[in-house]
This record gives structure tokens, C-alpha cells and sequence, in this order.
């Protein structure tokens, strides 16, 4: 296999609100903490540990506002993304890493006013049980999309 796969599937809730960036042209960029938790057994104490992993996650442009305008502090949320590190200088001039998650499709999964909100899909009005579709992903190989005749 020739190709390469950059794909991230996270489960979380938000350490923070969206902080919102904007730039001239009129795009944006959102950024908010998510953490992933894990639980289990120390072998050797029997005592139950749990870790948590904080997550850097990056939204744009109309996804960023509609995280903006309905994801707050505690939310659960299903990210869909890539990995991107960056590279910069501190003071010191010593370089700095970060790794993010480029948000690409996002589920909010809190339910607001008794009503889920699905985010990729792009619109303002929240949506009942319909599913995350980025326009932008979709393939006409995907398994989602392929018109078959099974029941389920």
C-alpha cells in the first residue's frame, strides 16, 4: 500500500470554552482543550488508575463558530481530525513543539434543549439524529455513501 493515513477519532469533554481567533478576509480559528480519560487495575497494588490526556484541538472557519456558539466548558464531543505538530521559538530562542487536532467533523454529543447538534453539517439549526457529514470528505468509495440493499 502506497498512501498514508493521518485520521483521529476522539471521545471527550472540553477543559474550556472556545477561544476564538480572527484574521483578515474574515476567517477564524477556534481553539479548545479536550481530555480522553482511561481507567485500570494496577497489577501489582490492585488499586483502579485513572490517567486523562489533554488533546489541543483546532477548528475553522464556520465550524469554529458553531463551536463557539454551542460548546461550553465540561461538553461532551466526538472530534474527528488529524494530527498536526508545529514548530516555533520561544524566548530563548529554543524550539518549541505542539501537537494539534485539525478538527475536520464533530459531533456534539451534550444535548442542548433535549436536541443533538450536529456540527460538520454546517448549519446553525440543531439536527436530530443525523449524521456527521463533512461535504468536503466525502469519496465516491466511502462505505457510508454506497447504495446497497441490506436492512441495516
Amino acid at each position: 500500500m502506497s498512501g498514508t493515513l493521518n485520521k483521529v477519532m476522539l471521545i471527550g469533554h472540553t477543559g474550556d470554552d472556545v477561544k476564538m481567533h480572527y484574521f483578515e478576509g474574515g476567517n477564524c480559528i477556534g481553539r479548545f482543550p479536550l481530555a480522553t480519560n482511561d481507567s485500570y487495575v494496577n497489577k501489582s497494588t490492585g488499586e483502579r488508575v485513572n490517567t486523562t490526556e489533554w488533546h489541543n484541538i483546532v477548528v475553522r472557519n464556520k465550524a469554529a463558530e458553531i463551536c463557539e456558539k454551542y460548546l461550553n466548558k465540561g461538553d461532551k464531543i466526538y472530534i474527528e481530525g488529524r494530527l498536526k505538530t508545529r514548530k516555533w521559538q520561544d524566548e530563548q530562542g529554543k524550539d518549541r513543539y505542539s501537537t494539534e487536532i485539525q478538527c475536520t467533523d464533530f459531533t456534539f454529543l451534550t444535548p442542548k434543549n433535549e436536541s443533538q447538534i450536529t456540527g460538520s453539517s454546517m448549519q446553525s439549526a440543531p439536527q436530530a439524529n443525523t449524521p456527521a457529514v463533512n461535504p468536503q470528505e466525502v469519496s465516491t468509495n466511502s462505505p457510508e455513501m454506497e447504495d446497497d440493499d441490506l436492512p441495516f
